[in-house]
This record gives structure tokens, C-alpha cells and sequence, in this order.
């Protein structure tokens, strides 16, 4: 395990006068811990624990905290209130050695160096209020045109150059849960989005080793909503220099075609018989270099249509036997094979992130659909509720 997950200094607190106050908010000033402590909350219930710790700084003066839960498997997950962040997730191979699974860092400094701001891989953070990106930086509601941040050439992309992975969230531990709830309210006209949006999202570490995400959002006027959660994974936890070895099922007949800029044309075009065809198991460096523009960056769109609940995709990594299935209610998700990571950003115990390190599957409904009718909508209007979950389940297999 990468020293982060060890300090030296906890203060135990039980969550008797806690949990009936409903959160950790209120607990005695005795309780409170000073600047460099670690806070560790325990439920007798379900003997699970969610520590925090101060994360750093961020270059306005604001603190951040890291929260850690742990499950009775001894599986653990990281998240800071900084973009609502998982910052690592540690799990087990099929040997039972525990491993840090998802690219990150060991402290806040990390999400702010130059050279993380360059290149700009959103590692972890929670993105919006639109995931993904909406053409030439425009839409029109209701016969209004809105114009938006452009940060990804013409184009605005996972909320523009302030989004959701560069605020401070509100968090609190979810009562009587192994979960941390974390809310965040964007004012009418941030980054030229109409109306105020209050966001929740929701992480939860289960018994059963999921991570499970639910977002809730409403609003007081008109807007475009697809949150998503941008984690990187490496299953191999560093044992191999990249994720290519990987081998992915997606549960997705069809993709979103697209341009040049990585705009949808509005082609839903069949996988079968090319290189984007994941319907049967696919090591994800066995076409990769045949993809135009280097490689995967696709929204796949999945199969069992409507807000039901589905398995989006599995993926395998033999040398370590890791298993992580995604399930959502989604209609769609991206699949990011790495192929901008250049060697230029060190992470979490050292580790440099090369081309394909890692590979991201972000659930979602499409690119560009305030632009595109044919797509489903993501216009939430005052009154309505947008929800949305997605898991990510890890689990093991024998075979080699």
C-alpha cells in the first residue's frame, strides 16, 4: 500500500451522539481535530469506518478533506470534497494483495500542478454540469441561445475551464451508511449555464466491494445536465506499464459517431465487424492503433435502452485477475482509452503516467445532445429531479 493510506495520528470517535444528530456536523469541540489529525467515525452496526484527514490547500486558501471508507473486506476508497474526487481505490488481486487501482495523487498539490492543468485528465473528479462536450460552446433552450466557457478548442467540455472537478463541495458522512454525500450549488450563469443548480452526489463502499454513485440535481430554470465521474483505472495497479493488456466487454451494439473535434454527427453506427466492436471480449490494445486519433475515446451506446438499471461493461486484467464491472442507469458511456497521457504527470507513489496507462468509463448520456434531437434529452426543467447511478464493482478470477 502507497504510505497515504497510513498516518500517524487518529482520534476515534464513536458516532453515538453523531449518527442521532444525523452527520459528524455538531460533535463536541473535544472531538474536533486539529489541523494534521485524522478523524476516524465508526458505526458498531456495520463495523465499517470513514476517516478524514486535511488534503491540502487550494491556490484560493480553501481547505480540502480526504475521506476514507473501508468495508468489511477490507476494501478502500478515497474521495476528496475537492471536485467530489476519488483519489485511489484499493482492492484486492487473486492472490489477496491490496493495490491501488485508479491514477491519482497522494496529496491536493498534485490536482494543481502546471502540469496537471496542461494536460487537463480530470483524474477522479466528478465532471459538469455537462460531462463530455457541446459543440462550438452553444445550445438553445426554448428559443434562447446560451453561450458557454470554451476550454477544448471551439468546443466547452466537462463544464468548461471552472467545472465541477475544480470546486470545493460541500461533504458530509452519510448516517448510519458507509457513504459520504457531497452537494454543490452553481449559480445562474456559471460558466454561461442558465439557472441555479444544486447537485448532490452520493458514494457509497458497499460489503460487496461497489462503488456505488448516486447524482440528484435540480434547478430553477432550463439547463443541460450529464454528470459523470472520470476515474482513470489501471486493474494491473502498476505492474504493467500500460492498460492495453486489459481485456473489456461493452454492452453496446453502436457508438456515436464523430468528427474531427470528437463532435457527434448524429450517426449511431453498428460496432459489428470493426475495430470498435467490444460486444465479445477485446484486449483493449489489440485494435488500438487502427482507432483514428490514437485510440478509444468513444461514447458506446448501450444496448438495454430506457433508465433501467444494466451492466454497461466488464473488464479483466489476467496478470493481476482483477474483475471491474460497470452497471448504470445510463443510456450511454464513454470509453477513454488514455491516449492523451504523455509521461509528463507523476502520481501516486511515483507512478508516471504514460500513453494508455490508464482507461476511463464514463456513464453517460451522449455528447452534444443540447444540440442533437435525435439523442436522448438532458434538459432538466424546474420541478423535475435528475437522478442517475452508476456502480463499479471489483471482484476476482483464478484463471491466468
Amino acid at each position: 500500500m502507497n504510505k497515504k493510506h497510513f498516518r500517524n495520528r487518529l482520534l476515534l470517535l464513536t458516532l453515538a451522539s453523531c449518527v442521532g444528530a444525523g452527520s459528524l456536523v455538531g460533535c463536541s469541540d473535544q472531538q474536533t481535530a486539529e489541523e494534521n489529525t485524522e478523524v476516524t467515525a465508526t458505526t458498531d452496526k456495520n463495523q465499517m469506518e470513514i476517516k478524514q484527514e486535511p488534503f491540502g490547500k487550494t491556490k484560493e486558501g480553501e481547505e480540502t478533506t480526504l475521506y476514507t471508507l473501508t468495508n468489511e473486506q477490507g476494501m478502500q476508497v478515497q474521495i476528496t470534497n475537492y471536485g467530489a474526487t476519488i483519489t485511489s481505490v484499493l482492492t484486492p488481486d487473486r492472490e489477496g494483495k491490496m493495490a491501488d487501482v485508479v491514477l491519482g495523487f497522494d496529496s491536493l498539490a498534485g490536482y494543481q500542478s502546471p502540469e496537471y492543468i496542461k494536460s487537463g485528465p480530470y483524474f477522479g473528479a466528478i465532471v459538469g454540469r455537462y460531462g463530455n462536450r457541446i459543440a462550438k460552446g452553444k445550445f438553445t433552450i426554448d428559443g434562447q441561445e446560451y453561450k458557454l466557457a470554451t476550454n477544448n478548442g471551439e468546443n466547452h467540455l466537462h463544464g468548461g475551464v471552472k467545472g465541477y472537478d475544480k470546486v470545493v463541495w460541500e461533504a458530509e458522512p452519510v448516517s448510519g451508511e458507509n457513504a459520504i454525500r457531497f452537494k454543490y450549488v452553481s449559480p445562474d450563469g456559471e460558466e454561461g449555464y442558465p439557472g441555479t443548480l444544486t447537485s448532490t452526489v452520493t458514494y457509497t463502499l458497499t460489503n460487496d466491494n461497489e462503488i456505488k454513485i448516486d447524482y440528484e440535481a435540480t434547478t430553477d430554470k432550463a439547463t443541460p445536465v450529464n454528470l459523470t465521474n472520470h476515474s482513470y483505472f489501471n486493474l494491473a495497479a502498476g505492474e504493467e506499464k500500460d492498460a492495453l493488456g486489459h481485456v473489456l466487454t461493452l454492452n453496446a451494439d453502436k457508438y456515436t459517431v464523430v468528427d474531427e473535434a470528437l463532435i457527434p454527427t448524429g450517426e449511431q453506427r453498428n460496432v459489428k465487424g470493426t475495430v470498435m466492436d467490444f460486444t465479445t471480449p477485446q484486449a483493449i490494445g489489440a485494435r488500438v492503433k487502427q482507432v483514428e486519433g490514437g485510440g478509444y475515446d468513444h461514447n458506446y451506446v448501450l444496448s438495454e435502452s430506457g433508465d433501467g438499471f444494466k451492466k454497461a461493461a466488464t473488464v479483466y486484467e489476467p496478470t493481476s485477475g482483477r474483475v471491474m464491472e460497470v452497471l448504470t442507469t445510463e443510456p450511454g458511456i464513454q470509453f477513454y482509452s488514455g491516449n492523451f497521457l504523455d509521461g509528463t504527470i507523476t502520481g501516486a507513489g511515483g507512478s508516471k503516467y504514460e500513453k494508455h496507462y490508464g482507461f476511463a468509463l464514463e456513464t453517460q448520456h451522449f455528447p452534444d445532445s443540447p444540440n442533437q434531437p435525435e439523442f436522448p434529452s438532458t434538459i432538466l426543467e424546474p420541478g423535475d429531479t435528475y437522478k442517475s447511478t452508476t456502480v463499479y464493482k471489483f471482484s476476482t478470477r483464478n484463471e491466468q
